[in-house]
This record gives structure tokens, sequence and C-alpha cells, in this order.
């Protein structure tokens, strides 16, 4: 008698398959070119069957390192989401204008120009910089700290984490600022310096070069200047990402009372924050957006996942081909 396997999607793919349908429905409601909207939903199909392949596998062995690839799985495509914001939001005009504009409008100058202008020491900048890298360490050891040390707190931890990630993701899509280092460049420093700031529409379709910034000769300096070059793109500067990511985690930290590792991150925090402005990546308020909306990504976060846990929510159950209920013969 074969026994009946009830396939079962964790919380995280579950909210997975929803930022898919939201943003495909957004992909062909902007209408790209033909052949990015279909490599966009073959890219899209290919995950969906992966994630479902892991579970189906998952249904028949309940290893670990299949469980874990599941998880595994859906942060990589991280990766993948980031850029791909780019890829759907070059059709919307950009917004750096505005954020320049109030940004200078407030401060009475540009402090992403200013920063590095007034504190050029080598040694702080190989700092920040470093700060500035240790974004995707930041995630990856809380991470695996929380599934090494009690898992009961890993899956929320991870939920709340990726719910943040695609809440940012689709406020990148809709709302495309590339952030001072594109910026500055693409209107020239000259307007920068007299508080000129100008619509550039769609420039950043055909434009997605991006010049150093400093002449820091530096380790972390030049390792900041040579990944950017390979996976930066002219998206996602309003608001931080990394500055909300960041704080949600101490948040998350804090909630579970882990303290030694807070005491380990928050140096780490703190160059992290600091370099957005310092390497142009941001804008201030950008880093104050990003502050802010970490708090609400936090609450609702905690709600949502509340909600995906229920059984009955979102994506129906699969039940596998081989069931124990034995065939009836007809006479």
């Amino acid at each position: 008698m074969v026994q009946n396997r009830s396939i079962r999607f964790i919380a995280v793919e579950k909210l997975t398959f929803i930022y898919i349908l939201i943003t495909s429905l957004i992909i062909l409601f902007l209408k790209p070119e033909i052949p990015v909207v279909i490599e966009l939903l073959r890219v899209r199909l290919l995950m969906i069957i992966v994630i479902i392949a892991l579970a189906i596998i998952n249904s028949f062995k309940d290893w670990w390192i299949v469980r874990f690839s599941r998880y595994a799985f859906i942060g990589a495509l991280l990766v993948y989401w980031y850029p791909e914001t780019f890829d759907i939001n070059r059709m919307i005009p950009n917004f750096d204008h505005l954020l320049a504009g109030l940004e200078q409008s407030i401060f009475g100058f540009q402090p992403a120009l200013v920063f590095i202008q007034n504190y050029p020491q080598h040694w702080l900048g190989e700092i920040l910089n470093m700060g500035y890298l240790s974004y995707y360490p930041f995630i990856i050891v809380t991470s695996m700290y929380f599934y090494l040390k009690n898992n009961k707190s890993f899956e929320p931890f991870f939920f709340t984490v990726l719910f943040a990630f695609f809440g940012y993701y689709l406020i990148y899509i809709l709302f495309p600022t590339a952030g001072p280092q594109y910026y500055y460049q693409a209107i020239g420093l000259d307007q920068v310096q007299s508080g000129i700031f100008p619509n550039i529409g769609l420039y950043f379709d055909k434009h997605q070069s991006l010049f150093c910034v400093s002449n820091n000769s530096g380790f972390f300096s030049q390792l900041v200047q040579s990944t950017q070059q390979v996976g930066e793109r002219p998206t996602a500067a309003f608001p931080s990402s990394h500055v909300g990511i960041s704080t949600l985690i101490i948040l998350l930290i804090i909630k579970n009372r882990q303290y030694f590792l807070l005491a380990f991150l928050f140096p780490l925090y703190v160059a992290l924050v600091t370099s957005t402005v310092y390497i142009q990546a941001h804008y201030v308020i950008d880093v104050m957006a990003g502050f802010t909306t970490a708090f609400a990504f936090f609450f609702l976060g905690n709600l949502a996942f509340k909600v995906f846990t229920r059984r009955f929510f979102g994506i129906p159950e699969l039940t596998s081909v081989l069931s124990k209920k034995p065939i009836k013969m007809q006479n």
C-alpha cells in the first residue's frame, strides 16, 4: 500500500510565489520588449519548477539537506531579483531629480558629494567601504546563526527579511531612482554644485555605465568599485535597502535577545549605514527612508508570517499522485 504524501509549501515559498505573480503582472502591464518579457517570464517558470521540485523531494525524504536547500534556494534568488528591478523599471522615467532637489532644499548642499570631499582620508574610506561590503555577509551570518542556534527563530527571521526585500524591490520597480553615483555623472558635477537637478526621464535605459567616484587605492575601496562594475545597476536608491535590511536584522536580533551577536555586528552596522552616503550610493533621504521602513517591515513582516503559516492560507497543498487509497475496479 502506497502512502499518501502531502506536498506543503513553507511560508517563504508562498511569499515568493506571490512576488512572482505581482511582478509578472507588472511586467505585462508595462509591456517592455517582447524578448525581455519572454525571458523574464521564462526565468520565473524555472523558479517555480525548482521550488515545487524541492517540495516534492522533501515530501518523500525529510532530510535536513533538502529542507535547508529550500531556504537556500529562496535566499539565493535575491541575487537575481535585485538587478531584475532595473530590467523592469527601465521603462519608467527616473525620479532622482526629486530626491536630489529635496536633499538640496533640506541641507542646502548635497551631502553625498560633500562627505567624501571633506573626508578623503584613506583609513576612513577603507573602514566605510569594508562596512558597505559587509552587507551580504551581514545577512548570511545572521541567517546561519539563527538556523544553527535556534531553528524555531530562524523561520520567522528569514521570512521577515525576505518580506522586506520584496517590499523594497516593488518600490524600486514602481519608483525608479539610481542614486548620486549614477545621477551626478548623468547631469554633470557643474549642475550638481549649482543646485540644478534636471529630469532625465529614461536616460538610464541606454546609459548604465558607472564611473569611479573615489581615488582611494585601498583594498576595500577597490573591491567595492569592482563589485559595483559587475553587479550594480542604476536602480534601488530609495529607500536604501542596505540601511533598511541591516536595521531590520538588528531589530530581529534584539527581539530574539541575541545580545552577543548584536555586540559583534553593531560596529559593522554603523559603518554600513554611514558608507551608503560616503560612496555616493544613496542620498541622506534614502538612508532616513530605509531606517523608517525597517520598523514598518518589522511589524508587517511579523504579522504576515502568522498569516502565511496558517495551513489554509494562499497556495494550496498539492497531493502526490501516489495515493494510499486503492483504485476501485469497475465491473
